[in-house]
């Protein structure tokens, strides 16, 4: 699995830059590390490559400036989503190493938030919890495009003004199938 197109997004740096360009976003490799102050410009091309060779992000324009080519990236159509191939043909321990580095970079992440010098969780909106909902599968499909339309509202915005990047992370978790019925009293047996 290691040349996956999950594996390959979820690196930390690489899962950024896609986040970046969601949305139709064009951006040069410069504005990129503008947005990113924290990742070095080498390394950015570093990924930039990674992610343009596995079709995942796409030059859109080339803009020739003092004798060097400025390359605009864009998302590929299909870039930030997972294959079914990934998704269904991955094995339980393939799936687990995928959870295992995206719970990591979330560890890193609150880390690299508590190294400042003077920080405030309830000032600055840290928030983690667990909500449990009991949904059909429409009612849960109609969840997620509810909480999406929220999220791409403010999804575009850009660094300055006072705003401050903040990263909300979602991950969801299904009940056991076989012990749902059981959780909620249904009987299976239809001799009553």
């Amino acid at each position: 699995m290691g040349n996956s197109k999950m594996d390959l997004i979820m690196h930390p740096i690489r899962m950024r830059i896609i986040q970046t360009l969601i949305a139709g976003k064009q951006m040069t490799t410069q504005q990129l590390t503008e947005m990113l102050s924290d990742v070095p410009q080498a390394t950015m091309y570093r990924h930039l490559n990674k992610l343009r060779e596995a079709k995942l992000i796409e030059v859109v324009e080339q803009n020739q400036i003092r004798g060097t080519v400025e390359k605009v990236y864009s998302l590929a159509k299909g870039g930030a989503d997972s294959t079914p191939e990934d998704v269904t043909q991955a094995a339980s321990e393939e799936h687990m190493q995928m959870f295992m580095k995206f719970t990591a970079s979330l560890i890193a992440d609150f880390g690299d938030y508590l190294q400042q010098p003077e920080y405030n969780l309830i000032q600055d909106g840290v928030s983690f919890r667990q909500t449990q909902f009991y949904l059909t599968d429409e009612e849960y499909v109609q969840m997620l495009q509810d909480i999406r339309a929220q999220m791409a509202r403010y999804a575009g915005r850009v660094p300055g003004g006072g705003r401050r990047r903040r990263m909300m992370s979602t991950i969801i978790i299904p009940g056991r199938a076989e012990n749902q019925q059981q959780k909620t009293g249904e009987d299976t047996n239809d001799d009553n």
